[in-house]
């Protein structure tokens, strides 16, 4: 099963709130766009905002309103069709990059389906429900959980695309100013290393509470010593990269990074433009001036591991980063922050490892591959992970643009390699001599 035990906090009254929360959420991150800004879709890999409050209550709708609240009747069958994302199972979807074509159904009327949406839900979470459509409704809360991030990033890649550089939310007053009395941040290529010794661990989800079913089953690994970085890599550090032509020697670079670096002309991490000899980033309160000392974020990991070769290091594996991630609390630069960008480390109390959550996902050297044991669940639900199992490498840590809650020490993101409009960033392993 994608949700590998009942909800977390043990009981139907605390599942309901949470799930009142997240969506509601979910309707708050749309707060202030137009009808427009919610209906474009900018590229292949993003979807619009529209279509991400509809999938989210197409889930809801399809695996847990039709299979066990008795007589419920879609709101609008086209939905199934529209909405789908990559179920095969369900059936025949609207093409992924045709999303942005959908000016119908409008806003107002997406906003409609979720109310009604709902309304179902809720009505059905006043009776006793079985574990499996507890478990089924505990997903559709996580799965909505990841999609408020990809509206986010994927807000991020549109406005980045117009000329006028928009703000999704405009800086705070308190961020013109770093405050009298906070340190100063360091300076870039200060970062520490933090030993680990080797040995046996268990890793992955031991199935208490909620995971996904890529986190596990628990299992051990084989680490020999290493050491990782005692903070993320920064702006200021990737500015030096750039300048010592790191873009331009095929010596540092995997093959086929180095074939996406001369087919699409990469001279620096995504939204970075240079002008009046200074480097500016777009981020989601506009383009600003680039913060030197905060982590550097929207990188591929063939960027990721071309920086790791050219600074005598090398990426993380995910199983090295979650058994150092265990000592640490889930703290850091989330999307609760509601700052949306990464923060200088100065800010950050977490020891040894500083920003190891929030602010940006860390690239590791593994692939995305099932665990020892792994099955794949009978059904729909069973296409939530395990068919992506190929092709793509695993990220870890979260990123500001996070829900708070939602991270564990066994979660695996993934993406392909070549990919960068996420929030993704480096931090350095080495082998311990």
């Amino acid at each position: 099963m994608a949700a590998r035990s009942g909800p977390i906090g043990g009981s139907q009254a605390a599942l309901q709130r949470r799930l009142s929360d997240c969506r509601a959420r979910t309707l708050e991150l749309i707060d202030g766009l137009s009808d427009a800004d919610a209906t474009v879709q900018s590229m292949d890999d993003a979807s619009p905002s529209k279509w991400h409050l509809a999938h989210t209550s197409w889930f809801f709708e399809e695996f847990v309103l039709g299979p066990y609240l008795a007589g419920y009747r879609p709101v609008d069958a086209r939905y199934r069709y529209l909405f789908n994302s990559y179920y095969e199972a369900v059936g025949a979807r609207h093409p992924r990059p045709r999303r942005g074509l959908l000016t119908r159904p409008t806003i107002d009327e997406v906003i409609d389906y979720r109310r009604r949406v709902d309304g179902a839900l809720f009505s059905l979470l006043d009776s006793r429900l079985p574990e499996a459509a507890l478990d089924t409704i505990e997903l559709g809360v996580q799965h909505e959980q990841q999609h408020q991030e990809l509206l986010l990033t994927d807000l991020l890649h549109l406005f980045a695309q117009n000329p006028l550089r928009p703000a999704y939310r405009a800086l705070a007053a308190a961020e013109f100013a770093t405050p009298a009395g906070d340190p100063p941040p360091p300076a870039a290529g200060t970062s520490a290393w933090v030993d680990y010794d080797g040995g046996c661990f268990d890793v992955g989800h031991d199935g208490t509470e909620f995971a996904f079913d890529c986190e596990g089953p628990r299992h051990r690994v084989a680490l020999v010593p290493y050491s990782l970085a005692s903070a993320p890599v920064t702006n200021g550090e990737w500015c030096e990269f750039v300048a010592d032509g790191g873009y331009r020697d095929a010596r540092l670079w995997l093959a086929d990074g180095w074939a996406r670096v001369q087919a699409e002309g990469w001279q620096a991490p995504l939204y970075w433009e240079r002008r009046d000899d200074a480097w500016h980033q777009m981020t989601l309160s506009g383009e600003l001036a680039l913060d030197l000392h905060a982590p550097v974020s929207h990188v591929s990991c063939f960027e990721a591991d071309a920086f790791a070769r050219w600074r005598g290091g090398r990426l993380p594996t995910e199983h090295e980063w979650e058994v150092a991630a265990r000592a640490q609390p889930i703290e850091g630069n989330l999307a609760s922050t509601g700052r949306y960008r990464p923060r200088a480390a100065a800010h950050d109390a977490q020891a040894p490892l500083r920003q190891l959550y929030g602010d940006v996902w860390e690239w590791t050297s593994s692939a995305y591959a099932p665990y020892p044991g792994f099955r794949v669940a009978d059904g729909a639900v069973g296409e939530y992970n395990g068919k992506f199992m190929c092709g793509q490498y695993v990220l870890r840590g979260g990123s500001c643009a996070t829900p708070a809650g939602h991270l564990r020490p066994t979660y695996r993101n993934f993406f392909h390699p070549h990919q960068r409009w996420q929030f993704s960033g480096v931090r350095l392993a080495r082998d311990r001599a």
